[in-house]
């Protein structure tokens, strides 16, 4: 049997060819251009010596190259390494160096940093942008096109996710062209509204990550849809580009979403044309989503999942009760249980850990079975996030069974805390960590950004939640700083904060 997650490119591009299925700034792409771009990179890079089963990585923003050389990349039946465009030089190497990666594709803006960790390992380099050498996507995308897709199996490895590597080296999640292609394939149908015409999304979650690549790149290739790229997320040029191409979806991470809150722009900005909205990668705190629907009267999905698992595993969705705060229900052709620390499923209401199982699920870490023996046990992926699912099967995230904080004796989850703090008229961002502590082991400590012009203290904000919660929970400690730090999706950095 033969599957390859270009597919459903190729599929769009025999049947609606004249479709724009690409815009950057002025540019639109159509599917059937799209597609002998890719065809052509296939085609070169099988010249430059690149087989079935090898590795290519990509340090790409989101620009029309990552899709071209992305697509390209599975034509030829290579594996795709997509690499957070931050990564330092050491980075880069470690990447290339643990994917065995046969060839580098850069953003120039990346270049320094690629072109370092790429000579370390003495990986080859191809320029993501421009056209005038053999040496950029441009001049390959121009190379006589291949006719067909290599014939994949539907296990084989497509896409190796590298994971946040919080504790220890970052892993590579091996994601096959089933797990893709079929976690892809629910996006559309199953987690949008329903619309007479192909949706428009805007793409600002970076497509090196797992959320921006399948939920918004490959989930509406899928669908026939259309994309807009946003390389670098502001929430003026993600309002104007809305109001633009009357986008239909937008799917970002909780920060996106005070920016876009919170703003305070010359104008007001037409964004009548959005269906619907989704968020993931964080927990969305309850106060923030019931503000940005009733401004912008648009609702927000909230949904889970893990680079591991492909990534989407469950989701609020349209026509069924949505449940704010929660994470939804297993998507099609996935399941989910709670279990204790023995791997015994728990009752509704009880709090363990959330494991997953389904067509969404990697095939391993690349090269680390003794993380796979400890992560896939039992048949089940365990997440490391702790939650509970009520009695309609609804699933709930309490909060990173790592983030947990002991305080004499007493669980603290920071979510918890956290929803308490941006329910103060002052706060814009909260993260809530424990810090050691002589007596209790931990202490817990909220770091919150408050608006340009509030008035509340540290005191003010220890009141608040004291009034609120457990005398066990409430934090004893809290510093209030400009901005918190966040990566390249706009999660909230937990470990920068501990490590300070």
């Amino acid at each position: 049997m033969h599957l390859n997650l270009g597919s459903i490119l190729r599929a769009n591009a025999h049947e609606q060819p004249d479709a724009i299925v690409l815009r950057a700034g002025d540019l639109a792409l159509r599917y059937a251009d799209l597609d002998r771009a890719a065809r052509g990179v296939a085609a070169s890079l099988r010249a430059r010596g690149i087989e079935p089963g090898d590795k290519v990585a990509l340090l790409v923003p989101n620009v029309p190259e990552f899709t071209i050389a992305y697509f390209g990349i599975l034509y030829a039946g290579a594996s795709v390494v997509p690499i957070n465009v931050l990564a330092a030089a050491p980075e880069v190497t470690y990447f290339l160096q643990d994917s065995e990666a046969r060839l580098l594709v850069v953003h120039p803006l990346f270049e320094k940093a690629g072109r370092e960790g790429a000579k370390a390992v003495e990986v080859p380099v191809v320029l993501a942008a421009g056209d005038g050498d053999a040496d950029t996507i441009g001049a390959m995308a121009k190379h006589e096109p291949v006719e067909t897709v290599h014939p994949t199996s539907p296990q084989d490895t497509a896409v190796i996710l590298y994971t946040s590597g919080t504790t220890g080296k970052p892993k590579g999640a091996e994601l096959t062209h089933s797990n893709l292609l079929l976690n892809c394939a629910v996006v559309v149908p199953k987690l949008m509204p329903r619309s007479d015409e192909p949706h428009r999304a805007l793409a600002t979650l970076p497509l090196f990550h797992s959320f921006g690549q399948t939920v918004i790149q490959n989930g509406l290739i899928a669908a026939g849809g259309s994309i807009t790229l946003l390389p670098r997320f502001t929430p003026e040029d993600a309002f104007e580009l809305i109001e633009r191409d009357r986008l239909t979806i937008f799917a970002g991470v909780p920060t996106m979403y005070f920016a876009m809150l919170h703003h305070r722009g010359d104008r007001a900005y037409d964004v009548s044309s959005l269906l619907g909205c989704m968020t993931g990668g964080a927990p969305m705190p309850v106060e923030v989503m019931n503000a940005f629907e009733e401004k912008f009267n648009v609702e927000i999905l909230e949904g889970f999942g893990l680079s591991e698992t492909s990534p989407v595993a469950s989701f609020n969705m349209f026509g069924k009760p949505r449940k704010a705060g929660s994470i939804g229900y297993p998507v099609w052709g996935v399941e989910m249980c709670i279990v204790n620390d023995r791997d015994e499923p728990l009752p509704d209401g009880e709090r363990g850990e959330i494991c997953i199982r389904g067509h969404n699920v990697m095939k391993g870490y690349l090269n680390r079975p003794d993380a796979n023996a400890e992560t896939l046990r039992g048949g089940w992926f365990h997440t490391g996030d702790i939650g509970y699912r009520d009695g309609d099967g609804c699933y709930w995230i309490v909060d990173r069974k790592k983030d947990m904080i002991l305080r004499g004796g007493f669980n603290v989850y920071p979510r918890e805390v956290e929803e308490v703090l941006y329910e103060h008229e002052d706060v814009v961002e909260a993260a809530v960590i424990g810090v050691p502590h002589e007596s209790h082991g931990e202490e817990v400590k909220a770091v919150v950004a408050l608006r340009p012009d509030a008035k509340a203290t540290a005191e003010d904000l220890i009141a608040f939640c004291k009034d609120r919660l457990a005398a066990y929970k409430y934090p004893r400690i809290v510093e209030i700083v400009d901005a918190l730090p966040k990566g390249p999706t706009g999660k909230i950095l937990k470990r920068e904060l501990r490590d300070a």
